[in-house]
């Protein structure tokens, strides 16, 4: 870690609560770079720019009793228990400042192999160890910081993960493997020690930190107003969703991009872009400039030039055929 790093155990399980904590971490006026443990009961975090309907299996969820909290970084969804440690770091970052999953999650993976398990980066945001996932990661740039967070499964319930998350299956296809519960696995079950999740927590700071802090009274207040009226809402995690005239959907290197879009006299009339894709700016800004544009090669690619700004390491090619396929 940097120096002067904020070290931070956050000892809160409320899904809602914690999602906020790291908007307030990144937003504070404190420049101080962050180190940031917690957990969650029960819940399943989508990201920023996911459709939460197509990504969830909503009454599995519903009866289970699993929280559902959009965050601030784009990628894939993931299931949360108390059996699942997340991390979270914040540093400062330059204009220009590229996502870089490998040299965050170093200090992770460095944190695993001095326990003896083979744990490596895989694809474009996964720690695998001998082909089982065992932490999905995901970055956002904002307010002139990075915020890099991962999920690092202990001991969590792999049935209820199976049973609430809808995976693509062209993501299955592409890994070689059946179904998510064969493509992750527990640490615990990979560690020849014998060791409680509060040992292996304090085993990621002493190796990755140092000692921590907890929040203090005026913090969890502050935060606990931003649950209340961001995190613990529909609008937020849920969000209105309606019917598009026009819908495709294609799987890249950089994750899967669906686009629906309605379109009167060969104009965009409105248009909306989700998927597991990482942003480093909002995606909204991004359709907001599509509206009124012409469905003709010259104009899109125009209109889609700062496309890697918003679905990071897109082409324009690549989201303009999208728009003009005719299949």
């Amino acid at each position: 870690m940097l120096p002067d790093t904020d070290v931070i155990y956050n000892t809160s399980t409320d899904p809602y609560f914690n999602l906020a904590v790291e908007e307030y971490l990144i937003d504070r006026e404190d420049p101080r770079p962050v180190f940031m443990l917690w957990r969650n009961s029960a819940a399943v975090i989508i990201g920023r720019n996911q459709n939460a309907y197509a990504e969830l299996n909503e009454q599995f969820v519903r009866e289970n009793g699993i929280a559902v909290v959009r965050r601030l970084t784009g990628g894939g969804a993931v299931f949360h228990d108390e059996g699942n440690i997340n991390y979270t770091v914040i540093v400062p970052s330059a204009d220009g400042t590229p996502l870089d999953f490998a040299g965050f999650a170093a200090p992770i993976i460095s944190a695993l192999r001095s326990l003896g398990i083979r744990a490596e980066l895989s694809g474009r945001n996964d720690i695998v160890v001998d082909g089982h996932k065992v932490s999905g990661n995901a970055q956002c740039i904002r307010n002139g910081r990075i915020m890099h967070h991962g999920t690092l499964l202990w001991s969590a319930d792999l049935s209820k993960l199976a049973g609430a998350l809808k995976v693509d299956p062209d993501k299955i296809r592409s890994k070689g493997i059946r179904s998510v519960r064969s493509r992750v696995a527990n640490l615990r079950d990979l560690l020849a020690l014998d060791m409680d999740v509060e040992d292996f927590m304090e085993h990621l700071f002493a190796v990755c930190a140092s000692a921590p802090r907890v929040l203090t009274p005026e913090e969890t207040a502050r935060i606990g107003e931003l649950r209340d009226s961001k995190y613990a809402t529909w609008d937020w995690n849920w969000g209105k969703s309606r019917e598009f005239s026009l819908e495709r959907r294609a799987r890249f290197p950089y994750g899967t991009v669906n686009v629906r879009f309605d379109a009167d006299g060969g104009h965009i009339t409105d248009v909306s872009i989700t998927g597991d894709f990482f942003s480093i700016r909002d995606i909204g800004e991004l359709c907001d400039s599509l509206r009124g544009v012409r469905l003709e090669e010259s104009a899109m690619l125009a209109a889609l030039e700062p496309v890697g700004l918003y679905i990071y390491r897109a082409a324009p090619d690549d989201i303009m055929h999208l728009f003009l396929t005719t299949s």
